[in-house]
């Protein structure tokens, strides 16, 4: 022990001393440093000398806390760092893979053969557009506005005529469009007009919307000022992440101010998710000049360089977003089937367990209500809610996690004023033996649906309560179901499941001779449940 004090003694010592020989060097130093600058500077010496520590003490600053174990950059240093870099085309084009891989495994569990097929054929199209080399622009647009002549514009100052030929479009058309300086092809699609009227023209604005979300970049022609429904229709395709051109068309119809103002009314509208430059004149059919004259020759040379200077820039990045995008939509329809299925299946289970509980509880009653709370949930229904939503429990979590929502259920007078409540409703037409007896089953049945519910919510949000936890969402899902609907409908299962067959066991107990029907709900406070 006094060998270990005096090794920690010399120690202390030794740094002390170390600490004093460092503090008398940096001290000579700086007045060596002061000294030079006095002599170099005059009377800036000083002034030099100060920014000169300042300059010192704040790299110091800097490197220690760029450097401490666990320390953390200052606010500013971010300024410094550099940007980060987009992801990578390949990158991307690998993800959108991996979306597909976990489609092609969630498909597994869509027992619905025909929705199976179609997401199976959706995911195929998307698995094919990773192997595409073409850019896809889609012109969209009403079909006034001149989409047609504006394609036939474009290919013809390229190749001239085409086929089939074009006109007022009622299906989807895919042209090649040769395009200098582009290592990739481009695939020119015409799709039907939007906002038509009619049946005919809904199921055209359809196919036309879903040509517009699978495009790698969009031409939107107008004619005019965009129309309250044009501009919803864009603003979403932007918001969609949707590489866009505003076409302005027809320009020769127009004066030049004319032009002009309508260009800076678009790209007001427009603004900020649509740079200036994106709107674009043309003129696809100007009309001829006068009598007899020739027409014109179609003016988009502003819109062949805009393309081309967007495709050449962003051509695979657009190529890759859009299959990125493509895939998270088929991921999120998938997943949209799976969770009505999952919520199908959980109904059903719900409804089993409550009918069950309900008629073993009511031929075999418990001697005290605030049983009634624990029995309420059973933990055999709490694992198979959780099996359906890929959650694996066992017994004993199964019983813990019913155990602990029967509690919150008493614990927030649920229980209670369930009874209550179904006492009202069941004493108005039934004698008050018959109601007593089937109290605690009906009861357990109307708390099981209230608990499954709550347990159904809480799995399909990964195991999580919510803002206001586990007593929150069952108080939420209590009062869904005394709404009078739901109430009604629950009475009338319940005197067909559990009143009438316990009213036919009770011997010389008379039947009633009119149809019961159940009365509307009493009216119990949200904030009162008792």
């Amino acid at each position: 022990m006094r060998k270990q004090t005096t090794r920690r003694l010399i120690w202390s010592v030794a740094v002390v001393l170390a600490a004093l020989l460092a503090l008398w060097m940096v001290i000579t130093l700086l007045a060596g440093l002061a000294q030079g600058l006095q002599t170099l500077a005059g009377g800036w010496g000083v002034f030099l000398f100060l920014a000169t520590v300042a300059a010192l003490g704040w790299l110091g600053w800097i490197t220690w806390r760029g450097w401490r174990p666990g320390g953390k950059s200052p606010r500013w240093a971010g300024r410094f760092r550099n940007p980060t870099l987009p992801i990578a085309f390949d990158s991307k084009r690998e993800a959108a893979g991996e979306h597909l891989d976990s489609i092609g495994r969630q498909l597994e569990l869509v027992r619905d053969q025909v929705m199976r097929q179609v997401l199976e054929r959706e995911r195929r199209q998307v698995a094919a557009e990773l192997e595409r080399g073409d850019l896809v622009v889609v012109v969209f647009g009403t079909g006034s506005s001149g989409k047609t002549s504006l394609i036939r514009a474009l290919l013809g100052n390229m190749v001239g005529s085409v086929e089939p030929a074009m006109g007022s479009t009622r299906t989807s058309y895919s042209y090649r469009l040769p395009m200098a300086g582009l290592g990739r092809g481009v695939r020119l699609v015409d799709t039907p007009g939007i906002l038509e009227s009619g049946a005919q023209g809904q199921r055209r604005e359809d196919m036309a919307r879903r040509r517009a979300v699978q495009a790698d970049l969009l031409l939107f022609v107008v004619d005019g000022d965009l129309r309250d429904s044009e501009l919803r229709m864009a603003q979403l395709l932007l918001s969609l992440s949707k590489r866009l051109l505003l076409v302005l068309n027809k320009c020769d119809l127009l004066g030049q101010q004319q032009e002009q103002r309508l260009l800076q009314v678009l790209r007001q509208r427009c603004a900020p998710r649509l740079p200036a430059e994106d709107v674009v004149p043309v003129s696809s059919a100007p009309r001829p000049r006068g009598a007899g004259a020739p027409p014109p020759a179609p003016e988009v040379a502003a819109l062949l360089r805009r393309l081309a200077q967007v495709l050449r820039l962003e051509g695979d990045e657009l190529m890759a977003d859009n299959i990125l995008l493509q895939s998270r939509h088929l991921s999120v329809d998938t997943e949209a089937v799976l969770i009505n299925q999952r919520q199908r299946d959980s109904r059903t289970v719900i409804e089993r367990y409550a009918w069950i509980g309900g008629g073993i509880i009511a031929l075999t009653p418990l001697p005290g209500l605030d049983l009634v709370g624990a029995a309420a949930v059973n933990a055999q229904m709490v694992l198979e809610l959780g099996r359906i939503h890929g959650v694996k429990l066992d017994r004993d979590q199964g019983r813990e996690l019913a155990l602990a929502v029967g509690r919150a259920m008493t614990g927030l007078g649920l229980v209670k004023g369930g009874a209550m409540l179904l006492t009202t409703a069941l004493s108005a037409a039934w004698p008050a033996l018959v109601v007593a007896k089937a109290l605690q089953g009906v009861s357990a049945a109307w708390l099981t649906r209230v608990a499954g519910a709550s347990l159904m919510e809480y799995f399909s949000h990964n195991q999580d309560w919510g803002d206001g936890g586990m007593a929150a969402a069952i108080r939420k899902h209590y009062d869904l179901n005394r709404r009078q609907a739901q109430f009604n409908d629950f009475l009338t299962m319940a005197v067909e499941r559990i009143v009438e067959p316990l009213q036919r066991r009770l011997n010389g107990l008379p039947t009633s001779s009119q149809p019961h029907q159940p009365p509307a709900p009493a009216s119990v406070r949200s904030d009162d449940p008792e």
